[in-house]
């Protein structure tokens, strides 16, 4: 086979992946915690491939996000703000998490992944909460007060995106590198 066709199967691999753990939601539950893995397919598969296998898995990743319902609290309130949201963010993340591994990988493929798992949910979260801003600030003042909340800001930072952030960096540091190793040792073999 040659390189591009194991390029190609490896693309489609990790999107199957991807679609999967999308459609399951991509969370597990351990105790009160809820533990997102979908963003580590996004950036091993970027990181192996590239990043436009990495864009193109982010893409994936917002398009299921959208068509299973995941994202139906905002849709009501803004289906295209909603749209562009899920869709720039999931492939902005991809994306930028392939560029990084590739400047960085040269010099030293540690610190190239564990930096990809790093910026994947920061640009992630980044953009869902600029998207909040953009496209959703009049409802989620509403809901901030209506749950409590001294401002929408908070809201956001704490109710949205808060903890489920420091959960998804925290699996894709420990995950994104084992992967990658068991992938890279797999490949020798």
């Amino acid at each position: 086979m040659n390189q591009k066709t194991k390029n190609l199967v490896g693309a489609g691999v990790f999107t199957a992946i991807v679609l999967v753990l999308q459609f399951l939601g991509g969370t597990f539950q351990i105790g009160g915690l809820n533990i997102n893995v979908s963003l580590v397919p996004i950036v091993v598969g970027a990181a192996i491939y590239g990043w436009k296998v990495g864009a193109w898995l982010g893409l994936v990743s917002g398009g299921v996000i959208l068509i299973a319902g995941q994202a139906a609290a905002f849709l009501p309130v803004n289906p295209l703000g909603t749209v562009i949201t899920v869709l720039v963010k999931g492939t902005l993340c991809g994306l930028i998490a392939g560029l990084v591994y590739t400047a960085l990988s040269k010099k030293n493929q540690w610190v190239a992944i564990i930096m990809a798992a790093i910026v994947c949910p920061v640009v992630n979260t980044g953009v869902f909460l600029l998207g909040c801003l953009v496209f959703f600030m009049e409802t989620l003042n509403g809901w901030a007060a209506a749950l409590g909340y001294e401002s929408a800001g908070a809201y956001m930072i704490l109710g949205l995106a808060g903890g489920n952030f420091l959960l998804e960096i925290g699996v894709n540091v420990v995950l994104a590198p084992v992967i990658s190793r068991l992938i890279a040792i797999g490949k020798k073999k």
